[in-house]
């Protein structure tokens, strides 16, 4: 198995937060940081709190040959809790890239997400249904957000196909949704209450 860490998963968010000066884009980044930390983490309803998330958030999904798109909290927290019940909300990040601007968060990055055997079979042969997978995807997200720094929703795709990789793991490999919550426990901030300073029309022209 690689040598995966979910600690170091949102490494690339820690540089960019390390590099960047303007208030408003390190307030995403920080709600970006909390929102990945928490899917991982199996704690998906805190997510949907109001100053995270608007009330009709909208995610589209173009992966592994299928596109998905999600339509309000409901069908978004049942994609989060179908995730966290088979273990599949565990995630790791590798060479990522993250950029940030007034209402969006960009990532690069190749993505090893835990994927059940028998979701994969329904598409791809080889693959034995009752085993756990890691999933390496080339991937590009693009996280919109609202004036108030509230998530919107997501955009999510594979963008070079010929990189996928699909490792099995053996049972002992795979990490369960507890034990990455309690491995993210330390890392998971409350956010600043959202200031009115911090709208873009507030702020001068920082990077």
């Amino acid at each position: 198995m690689l040598d995966m860490d979910i600690t170091k998963t949102n490494v690339a968010v820690d540089r960019a937060l390390a590099s960047t000066e303007n208030p408003r884009h390190r307030y995403l980044l920080e709600a970006y940081n909390r929102h990945r930390y928490l899917e991982m983490a199996g704690r998906f309803e805190e997510i949907f709190e109001p100053e995270m998330t608007v009330g009709n958030p909208v995610y589209r999904f173009d992966l592994l040959g299928q596109k998905l798109r999600l339509e309000g909290v409901d069908q978004v927290r049942a994609v989060y809790r179908a995730w966290t019940e088979t273990d599949q909300c565990v995630f790791y990040a590798e060479n990522e890239e993250v950029a940030v601007s007034d209402h969006m968060v960009v990532s690069r990055a190749i993505i090893y997400q835990q994927t059940v055997g028998a979701e994969l079979a329904q598409g791809f042969s080889g693959i034995d249904p009752d085993a756990m997978y890691l999933v390496r995807t080339s991937s590009m997200m693009l996280w919109p957000y609202d004036d108030r720094c509230r998530l919107i929703g997501e955009d999510v795709w594979e963008f070079e196909t010929s990189e996928r990789e699909f490792i099995e793991l053996a049972p002992e490999e795979v990490l369960t949704a507890q034990r990455a919550g309690e491995l993210l426990a330390p890392l998971i901030k409350p956010l600043q209450p959202f200031d009115d300073s911090m709208l873009p029309a507030a702020l001068p022209n920082l990077v």
